[in-house]
């Protein structure tokens, strides 16, 4: 048994350390070295460490305190809300001749950073993820031993700084995510320890210093989202240590240099302007793993000599000809990303390219291949997403793909495929996306396609099919597209059950008769294109948002007042026969409309009377099995009414929003108070209503929950097979109708900025739930309600603590998210994350600033932006962007903001706490 021997010296400034700190902190006893974070050299004699990393600190005078511990090594005060590092801290510790680490990150550092006097010993300094800003000149470089500086996430100004340590022993310099201007100053190439260099999101220009190779040490090399400039330095080319070199979204130009790839096991070049053709050695280093080319002016051949240990390639949108080599992949075994995509390739797929069994994703789209596609590909039993969309393929869809149970994603569209769909394609039980349009398949749908019950979009417009439409998986929701097409006779009622589903395409059929009044039942619906088909009658009344199109058709549309149905094919202005017929209706609308009324007084007497001698009528109201109040308010304890609420979800009229997982109905309680009560949609019975205990004891945590950005349950109603919860009711309705639906609504920047401050403070909040994060699900702009134009309330937020996506039957991909939020990572790494969030945060704010949806132009919002990168002020919602000078210039701060956000490593986005930050640093 080791007892403490700590000095009396030290033990005092423990306890005195401990009393400066908040109660709740779990130091307790009376030995030091046995405290939560403290740690002790192996006599027990010295305190040598500290850690109070993540204790919700907020006050920083207990700093001073820490300098009393002359043994002292390390500090750690990392996640907490320290704000400023007082002046007694430098002054003190800087004194301790021993104290080698120092970990401000994750604070709220404000101000200029501090000038370290003494630390002689100290070797890492971590300031990241902080709001410092202003220029770094001396500040640093008195610390002689220093070896490890991050400043990353920050807010610096000026140019790099090249005053680093007098004894210029550094290996890690990480300024990423700051404001750095100017070039990469020669003079960083005096430290020649260097080992790692990480200047990515700066606004960094001019070219890389041409000499930069020198730095023989040199193992990590990030430049990516600067202004850089100019050729790649062909010295690079001797850095014998360097295995990463990450220069993407730069504006590079040149060839790219042989023999760049000698020792390097990762290369980012991608979204730049290189040109020329790749080096026929490029990849055929055998320590080679990544490679990154995509969207430059590259043309040429492919290289046909791969490394057996390639992970991912990537050469999208160049210009590359030629075909693909049957060798060049033969012997790949572990190629998990293969993308060719938007380039000028020829010839026919290679069976042999069937052996990479590893192959996650294969995206071949946009070149000119052709040929049959072989029979191998279903081999690729690992695949999760395949694209061979826009090539000149031709033959019949291979009954083997049906043998790719993990794919989510199939695109054959805009090909020359014929024959029939295969059955088989029905065994992709996992499948969200399937994409045939374009082709000349024939035939008829397999009626086994209602098994794909985790389809979100199907496109089969465009083709030659015809015959008995079957019924449709219920899990539609984006689009399903039968357009141009042979089919004939009636549109099917059981389209009206696609409670999910946002379009759907029957355009140029020949379906005749009526409009089944059932489809007026899809409460997700937002588009109905019928045109060009030969049917009749009245157009039934669709809900407000529905934009039905009947041009070519022979249907008539009473009721524009209530339903603004688009029709494309009609004129502009009313001629006078149209005039005196709308006088007629409106003349006859209002006899009956007298008619009604005194029916209706009619009625409501003979009810009245009658419900004193009668039972009253049982209407099919959920089996309510457990119901609650989880609020104190005794307001609304008064007034909700759970019956009337349960009458609210019994009728389709009073849908007013459908989320992922949710739909919302509007309830008028006998008070004349409105609620929401939200029904919860769950798939293939991932949350178990049988576990009613947890469900209940995770409610009352979350109503518990008080930020003014976040959405919080009022009460519950447990039925037989769901479960509801009740909310107070947003007028304003969802961020999704404001921006892009009913509502209509132009949106200006304050409240578009204050709309983003707001999300972000309900997200940081959650994230930072003191048991755990509390993460979400599905973040899209439909999932946050507006109390107002200028704040947002987070909503669904109960549904990761009931869903488990990992008991899901189906995809995960399916499980967690809408189409357009979802982070890449997702579909592979199985795990909602904070990360993810944040991905899906930055699309919302893409929403705010370009004012499209998550989904626009046929493509991601995400890939839309990055694909016109170039051109900022397209980006930009122009009715918002040119109001002013000062409104453009915050948006594209914030449009910065949202592209660290959606970046493609889940490792490079910042935590919420930190993009809060930088969006009220924007203001």
């Amino acid at each position: 048994m080791v007892f403490s021997r700590l000095s009396q010296t030290q033990n005092e400034a423990m306890n005195n350390l401990s009393n400066n700190l908040p109660a709740r902190l779990p130091w307790t006893g009376s030995d030091p070295c046995a405290w939560k974070g403290v740690s002790c050299d192996p006599a027990h004699s010295s305190v040598v460490g500290i850690s109070l990393s993540a204790f919700s600190l907020n006050s920083s005078d207990f700093l001073p305190l820490v300098c009393k511990i002359e043994t002292l090594e390390y500090l750690d005060v990392s996640q907490n809300r320290l704000s400023s590092i007082p002046d007694g801290f430098i002054t003190e510790c800087g004194k301790i001749k021993g104290l080698k680490r120092l970990n401000f990150s994750d604070n709220l550092l404000e101000g200029v950073l501090p000038t370290f006097l003494g630390f002689d010993a100290l070797e890492s300094l971590d300031m990241s993820f902080n709001a410092m800003r202003g220029t770094i000149g001396l500040q640093i470089d008195g610390l002689v031993s220093l070896k490890i500086l991050n400043l990353t996430f920050n807010e610096f100004t000026g140019s790099l700084p090249t005053k680093l340590g007098k004894s210029m022993v550094l290996e890690h310099l990480l300024l990423s995510n700051n404001s750095f201007d100017g070039k990469i100053p020669d003079e960083l190439l005096s430290y020649e320890n260097l080992t790692w260099i990480d200047l990515k999101n700066n606004r960094l220009s001019q070219s890389i210093p041409t000499n930069i190779g020198k730095l023989s040490k040199l193992e990590t090399l990030i430049l990516s989202t600067n202004n850089l400039n100019g050729e790649i330095p062909t010295s690079l080319v001797n850095a014998a240590k360097l295995s990463r070199f990450a220069a993407n979204q730069n504006n590079f130009t040149g060839s790219i240099p042989s023999g760049i790839t000698t020792y390097l096991t990762s290369l980012d070049l991608s979204y730049n302007t290189l040109s020329g053709p790749i080096p026929v050695d490029f990849l055929s280093p055998p320590q080679l793993q990544v490679v990154d080319l995509t969207n430059n002016m590259l043309n040429g051949s492919l290289p046909t000599k791969v490394s057996p240990n390639l992970f991912r390639l990537r050469f999208g949108s160049n210009q590359l000809s030629g075909n693909i080599s049957s060798k060049a992949f033969e012997e790949v075994h572990n190629l998990t990303y293969l993308e060719l995509d938007n380039n000028i390739l020829m010839g026919s797929i290679p069976a042999e390219l069937s052996f990479c069994k590893s192959l996650t994703l294969l995206n071949l789209a946009q070149n000119r291949l052709s040929g049959e596609l072989p029979q191998e590909l279903g081999n690729l039993t690992n695949i999760h997403v395949l694209q061979l969309q826009l090539n000149n393929f031709s033959g019949a869809i291979p009954t083997q793909i049906g043998q790719l149970r993990k794919l989510i994603t199939l695109n054959l569209s805009r090909n020359s495929l014929s024959g029939s769909i295969p059955s088989e394609i029905t065994n992709l039980s996992g499948l969200n996306f399937l994409y045939l349009q374009g082709n000349n398949l024939s035939g008829s749908i397999p009626t086994s396609i209602r098994l794909l019950d985790n389809l979100l979009d199907l496109q089969l417009g465009e083709n030659h099919l015809r015959g008995v439409i079957p019924s449709m998986p219920l899990s539609l929701q984006v689009t399903l597209n039968l357009s141009s097409n042979l089919f004939n006779g009636s549109i099917p009622y059981s389209f009206g059950g696609l409670t999910s589903l946002e379009i759907l395409d029957l355009s140029n059929n020949g379906f005749s008769g009526r409009i089944p009044d059932d489809l007026t039942n899809m409460p997700a619906l937002t588009r109905l294109i019928l045109s060009n088909n030969p049917l009749s009658g009245e157009i039934p009344k669709f809900n407000h948002h529905v934009n039905v199109e009947y041009s070519g058709t022979n249907l008539k549309n009473n009721t524009p007042q209530e339903n603004p149905i688009a029709n494309r094919g009609s004129k502009n202005g009313i001629s006078v026969a149209v005039a005196i017929l709308i006088a007629i209706v409106a003349a006859i609308f209002l006899v009956g409309f007298v008619t009604l009324l005194v029916l209706s007084l009619s009625r409501h007497y003979y009810r009245v009377n009658d419900e004193h001698s009668q039972p009253t009528e049982v209407r099919q109201h959920p089996q309510v099995m457990q119901s609650n109040l989880l609020t104190l308010n005794g307001i609304h304890r008064s007034n909700i009414d759970f019956s009337k609420a349960m009458e609210a979800v019994a009728e389709t009229s009073n849908v007013t929003l459908k989320t992922r997982f949710s739909t919302y109905y509007k309830a008028v309680m006998p008070s004349g108070s409105i609620y929401y009560v939200k029904k919860l949609n769950w798939f293939d019975k991932i949350f178990q209503v049988g576990s009613h205990d947890k469900f209940v004891k995770e409610l009352e945590v979350l109503a518990k929950l008080n930020n003014s950005n976040v959405m919080t349950p009022l009460a519950y109603v447990l039925s037989t097979d769901t479960a509801y919860i009740l909310y107070d009711f947003i007028s304003n309705g969802s961020l999704f109708d404001v921006l892009h639906g009913s509502m209509d609504l132009t949106l200006d920047w304050a409240s578009r900025y204050s709309i983003a401050v707001g999300v972000a403070q309900g997200l940081s909040f959650l994230h930072g739930f003191a048991s755990s994060p509390i993460l979400l699900l599905d973040l899209s702009s439909k999932s946050i309600m507006l109390k107002s134009l200028k704040e947002p309330l987070v909503g669904d937020i109960e549904h990761y603590k009931v869903i488990d996506p990992s008991k899901s039957t189906g995809n995960f991909s399916a499980v967690a998210g809408s189409v357009g939020y979802i982070p890449p990572e997702y579909a592979y790494t199985m795990t909602v994350t904070m990360a993810g969030n944040v991905y899906s945060f930055g699309v919302v704010l893409l929403e705010l600033l370009t004012g499209k949806p998550a989904v626009t132009e046929g493509t991601e919002l995400v890939k839309w932006v990055l694909r016109n990168s170039t051109n900022q002020d397209y980006i930009l919602d122009f009715n918002v962007s040119r109001t002013s000078q000062a409104v453009r210039n915050q948006m594209l701060a914030i449009l910065e903001i949202a592209r660290v956000c959606v970046g493609t490593s889940p490792e490079s986005r910042p935590k919420m706490k930190s993009v809060l930050r930088m969006l009220l640093n924007a203001r």
